[in-house]
């Protein structure tokens, strides 16, 4: 077993712990919520923190299931390659794209509606080429949160 494989595979372990699906915590911080329970934690599962937007889900106190959407402006660079070769070993040429992320600090939303109605709307910023950040909502109920992932 060659090196490079010997360390892909003592590193394997450790990439189950990056953010394949992800967590977002809301954690209410005024309203009804709140008062009633100031120690609660609402666990919000985001798919495809990969991306730029994607599916949102969770339950808020009494049963109430929410399913929305969050989605981020994270601008690009898109860059063009083209090579041509006229050499004995590396006839030919090469033709490619890539895209990479701008640094900085992009902002993003979230929007969910709940099985009894409830809206909850929220913005939050994050770290280009990151999974993680930090922002607030509120709910149609009187409800705000701090939003942490």
């Amino acid at each position: 077993m060659d090196l490079r494989a010997l360390v892909l595979l003592a590193l394997a372990p450790l990439g189950a712990c990056t953010f394949s699906g992800g967590e977002m915590q809301l954690y209410p911080i005024a309203g009804p919520i709140a008062e009633a329970d100031p120690t609660l934690v609402i666990a919000a599962r985001a798919k495809d923190l990969d991306k730029t937007s994607g599916a949102l889900s969770f339950r808020l106190p009494g049963k109430r299931k929410c399913e929305g959407t969050w989605s981020s402006v994270a601008p690009k660079i898109t860059s063009n390659e083209s090579k041509l070769s006229l050499t004995l070993r590396g006839t030919g040429g090469k033709i490619g794209r890539s895209t990479e992320d701008v640094g900085g600090i992009n902002s993003g939303e979230i929007y969910a509606v709940c099985s009894d109605g409830t809206r909850v709307q929220g913005t939050f910023i994050m770290g280009s080429g990151t999974q993680s950040g930090t922002g607030t909502a509120t709910d149609t109920l009187g409800n705000r949160y701090k939003l942490l992932f």
